[in-house]
């Protein structure tokens, strides 16, 4: 296993809720869909200041993942990928990203 693969790594990511119900029932099943990933979940933000470039109305989130591929495990999981139809049914996502931490010194 690399260096990199055991560092944390923080997925941020950026939507806008489109229909409300939908986007209700994903946030009720996504906590218990990521529970046995060892996540993190940091914060959320529905008001965002944006320093530079354009703002779009929605929420973001930033969730802290033991390791990259405990991120990748739970993002290809089969209960991950049912209920992601239900965030791209309901949300319009804007930004999906992983950022890494910096490697050991």
């Amino acid at each position: 296993m690399s260096d990199s693969s055991i560092q944390p790594v923080y997925f941020i990511a950026h939507f806008t809720v489109d229909d409300a119900e939908v986007y209700h029932q994903y946030e009720k099943g996504f906590f218990p869909v990521l529970k046995p990933s060892g996540a993190k979940f940091l914060t959320f933000d529905d008001n965002a200041t944006v320093l530079e470039g354009e703002r779009a109305e929605g929420r973001t989130v930033i969730i802290e993942f033991p390791s990259e591929e405990a991120l990748m495990t739970w993002w290809n999981s089969p209960e991950y990928v049912e209920l992601a139809k239900l965030r791209h049914a309901g949300t319009t996502t804007h930004s999906v990203s992983v950022v890494h931490s910096l490697p050991p010194r």
